[in-house]
């Protein structure tokens, strides 16, 4: 059972009365939102409330959550922001252990509350839900809740109008001689402030946030370059996400111009503040005339800053950023090998995981900011290994379990208010609950999962053919692969409502998913299990090509795509016949595929024993490798292949990471098979061009140690492990 709140929800007084918005449709129904007031939207709400201790305590802790997002301050200190985005039958709160925050005598709790009002991918928004709740407990004792005596103002100093990327931001164009500057100290006069409102009818349903408050700490620049007088460029050495910091002092009026992008013009003198990706990166700072700070709100993606200002009007000394990211601890998972070009590939997939995984696993930290289902397949595989961390992976699952009021089966945005549907993703899941089982030995949230993974099959099955594949699966998007330029030639009409037919990739996903359902049920003693034989007879019937020895995209197609095939080694779909066939094409067609799917052929050629060509693909240079993105100036994984193979490429996108979970194991062939690393087997697979190859490994049970060297391979586990060693 939850908490009980006594403390009111507060608001705006502007949003008093107005019934929230509904946001929630699937994808392709035909429903008319009410149009949502433009004077509410990108709303940034000061809220302060002054109080005196006069008892001392042996500890405190403060519950506080928002509708969109919170930055707490007490007594001028900050001390976290959130909460992590949720649907608001489930919405989280935090808590915070404020003692050494709190003094005897006057006190402050100051909260920057931001309602963006937008439909996008980030946040449950632009339904009219917004405000603040908090309580203060002191010697477990509740001392102060939010009602209408905390004041609140709006903050007038964001004047930036545009929307950056799908809607996902606003410009924070900042004018200082707006800024309310004090508030969050004691003493602050707030007497023309309006006290808060009260919200009688607030609806969200809070529930402790189970996951942690992200990481949030100050970097200086790795290079600080003067162009011309007042005109700086700046490098932080990698993509990064956050803000950017800096102080000024000039003349009430001036302007600073703030560039920031990924990368430089081609003659790196200037930033790419039009980024690829569909965000343009440029804000204007005018100053008060005091001493001034520039604090951004929001974040972005980037690695450079460019500013332009009056002259002598700022110290380059003052540059700095204000990094975001979920806790990475980066001694968790340590890995090196006798090839620079593999560390280098390891080193972007790690980035990319530890700035793309914020409150939730965004696809990319720029243009959508938000979490996609098929995308946490490769993210949240990769991110338990480095971080040693499985609670983000289970607020994933949980996540998508929710969406499934909209759909059972399931968005491929959750949470958000952006509504898209991709049946690859969808069946998906199942493989994601069976592995997250599989690293934590949860077993009952396996079984309180479960109802969630069968209701997917269930959802499918009205698509069925009288064989059991899936035809006509037109209330989701097939999506096959992305960019559209990287589906090899699929032969299926795959437009936003897919064509008629049984197509290949969506049937190896159904299949792959009834699978796995099977498995839950086995593991939870249910007996009931799907007829997988038949689907398995059907699929081969319908797709596999004796003549070739390969399957086809569609059951009227003779094209074989890499995809088609790739997927039935996955799943183990492919006849035993043609399983060389197969390795023959992918060594043929190498990675001509989208990014994100070399998860699924990797491991697909690791199912059938191809090791050395598993390490060739990683390591490979080609057009279509991780190779051609270091070549390209790469310190966090591309959305696609090259900077110019998608027409709108992120530059960090984490979908590209799947060299991670691939290289432990299968390359190490370290993995899992008792629940929550009670068992380990260690099956080495160690490429003859490798001399030596290391891992450290920070597991629930203790740190795991792999060495091979000239191929002879050792693994050191703590007590409590039990290994199994198979040398191939």
């Amino acid at each position: 059972m939850g908490k009980v709140w006594t403390a009111n929800w507060i608001m705006d007084t502007r949003f008093n009365g107005l019934a929230p918005l509904n946001v929630f449709h699937k994808q392709l129904d035909t429903v008319v939102t009410p149009k949502h007031m433009e004077h509410l939207k990108n709303n940034h709400m000061l809220v302060r409330k002054e109080f005196e201790l006069t008892q001392s305590f042996s500890h405190s802790y403060l519950d506080i959550s928002a509708d969109d997002y919170y930055k707490l301050y007490i007594n001028g200190q900050f001390i976290g922001q959130g909460p992590a985005p949720a649907y608001y039958f489930q919405y989280n709160y935090n808590r915070y252990e404020v003692s050494k925050y709190l003094r005897t005598g006057n006190n402050v709790i100051a909260v920057h509350v931001y309602y963006q009002g937008l439909v996008n991918r980030v946040w449950n928004s632009g339904d009219y839900r917004q405000g603040l709740i908090a309580e203060l407990f002191v010697s477990d004792a509740l001392y102060l809740k939010t009602d209408s005596t905390w004041k609140y103002t709006k903050a007038r100093e964001f004047v930036g109008t545009e929307t950056i990327g799908y809607e996902t931001q606003y410009n924070e164009t900042i004018d200082q001689r707006l800024k309310e500057t004090g508030w969050r100290e004691c003493g602050y006069s707030d007497e023309s402030w309006q006290n808060a409102c009260v919200n009688l009818a607030d609806e969200h349903e809070l529930i402790m946030q189970q996951t942690a408050t992200l990481d949030i700490y100050e970097i200086k620049p790795m290079k600080v370059e003067s162009i011309a007088e007042g005109h700086y460029l700046i490098d932080f050495g990698q993509e990064i996400t956050g803000q950017f910091k800096m102080q000024a002092c000039g003349q009430s009026g001036q302007t600073i111009e703030v560039l920031c992008g990924e990368e430089l013009d081609e003659d790196g003198s200037h930033v790419l503040f039009k980024l690829r990706c569909n965000c343009t990166y440029q804000e204007l700072w005018t100053l008060s005339g005091r001493e001034d700070v520039l604090e951004y709100y929001d974040y972005k993606a980037f690695r450079y800053v460019e500013v332009v200002g009056p002259v002598n009007s700022f110290d380059p000394d003052s540059f700095s950023a204000i990094v975001r990211h979920y806790p990475f601890v980066e001694d968790r998972c340590i890995f090196h090998s006798s090839n620079p070009l593999l560390n280098a590939i390891w080193g972007i997939c790690k980035n990319s995981i530890k700035y793309g995984a914020q409150e939730v696993f965004v696809d990319c930290p720029t243009r959508e900011k938000g979490q996609y289902l098929g995308d946490a397949t490769v993210t949240t595989h990769a991110h338990l290994y480095l971080a040693g961390d499985l609670s983000l992976f289970k607020k994933t699952l949980q996540n998508f379990a929710a969406s499934s009021f909209i759909c059972p089966g399931l968005m491929a945005v959750a949470p958000g208010s952006f509504m898209q549907e991709i049946a690859d993703f969808s069946l998906q899941w199942p493989l994601q609950l069976l592995n997250y089982y599989h690293q934590s030995g949860d077993l009952a949230f396996l079984e309180e999962m479960y109802p969630i993974a069968d209701g997917i099959l269930q959802y499918f099955k009205k698509f069925q053919r009288t064989d059991g594949l899936l035809e006509n699966v037109k209330e989701k998007w097939n999506l096959v692969d992305w960019p559209q330029n990287y589906r090899d030639e699929y032969d299926f009409d795959l437009s936003e409502v897919v064509g008629e037919g049984c197509h290949n990739v969506i049937n190896a996903f159904y299949i792959g998913a009834v699978k796995k359902v099977n498995e839950i049920k086995r593991i939870l003693g249910d007996k009931n299990f799907y007829d997988i034989r038949r689907l398995e007879k059907a699929y081969q019937k319908a797709f596999y090509r004796e003549d070739l020895k390969l399957l086809v995209d569609s059951t009227v197609s003779g094209h074989t795509s890499l995809h088609s095939n790739m997927l039935a080694l996955f799943f183990e779909l492919a006849p035993e016949a043609a399983k060389s066939s197969i390795v023959a094409l992918i060594k043929d067609k190498k990675l001509n595929c989208g990014v994100y799917n070399t998860y699924f052929l990797l491991k697909g050629l690791a199912n059938v024993g191809e090791y050395e060509l598993v390490y060739e693909l990683i390591t490979s240079e080609d057009i279509h490798s991780w190779g051609n993105m270091l070549k390209e100036g790469a310190t966090t994984c591309f959305e696609a292949w090259g900077k110019d193979q998608k027409w709108n490429t992120s530059l960090c996108h984490p979908w590209a990471s799947s060299p991670i979970p691939v290289i432990i194991e299968d390359i190490l062939g370290l993995k899992p098979f008792r629940p929550g690393w009670e068992e380990i087997s260690f099956s080495p697979h160690i490429p003859a061009a490798l001399e030596h190859i290391n891992l450290e490994i920070q597991t629930i049970k203790g740190c795991v140690k792999v060495s091979c060297v000239s191929g002879k391979a050792e693994i050191f586990a703590p007590e409590g492990i039990k290994v199994s060693y198979t040398n191939p």
